[in-house]
């Protein structure tokens, strides 16, 4: 598996991901990120200052996941959030969304964020795992405005 920053190619795949694992997980209603306008729009979204977007290509070089971080909406401008992190189900388990997520927290704190949130949901456990692995604790209550009201699950750590 191959890690690298999002190109302007890697839009329409990264957005078939993005509605694939949602709904995969029950995702797809009115709340969730899936409906974001930046879904079609990943390049342009993350490359733009204090955000980024990486994406996993398998072996034979097909988008097989992706994830990034940007700006929390509704915070103090020290947080930032854990974005659209996914994978289609032949490249779970392979270790590539712990490289991911430790890239993010790594370029997160050199843009200058002190604390990392993300947003998940009921069902999604072996995401939740690997976050609680990296540092990240529960939160009682969302943060910001994201405007994802479906996630019922809420987590942040400091970088």
């Amino acid at each position: 598996m191959k890690l690298r920053p999002i190109a302007p190619r890697d839009d329409a795949a990264v957005a078939a991901i993005i509605r694939t694992v949602m709904s995969e997980h029950g995702a797809d209603g009115a709340g969730f990120a899936i409906h974001d306008a930046e879904v079609d729009a990943m390049y342009e979204t993350y490359t733009r200052p204090g955000a980024a977007y990486f994406v996993v290509e398998d072996d034979g070089g097909r988008v097989v996941g992706g994830g990034g971080f940007g700006p929390l909406a509704g915070a103090d401008p020290s947080v930032c959030e854990l974005r659209k992190m996914y994978f289609l189900r032949s490249a779970r388990g392979a270790g590539s969304g712990k490289q991911l997520l430790e890239r993010c927290l790594r370029d997160a704190r050199s843009a200058g964020y002190r604390t990392m949130y993300l947003e998940t949901l009921t069902g999604m456990d072996a995401a939740q795992h690997l976050y609680a692995r990296a540092g990240f604790e529960k939160l009682c209550a969302p943060m910001g405005a994201t405007g994802h009201f479906g996630c019922d699950r809420w987590y942040a750590r400091p970088l």
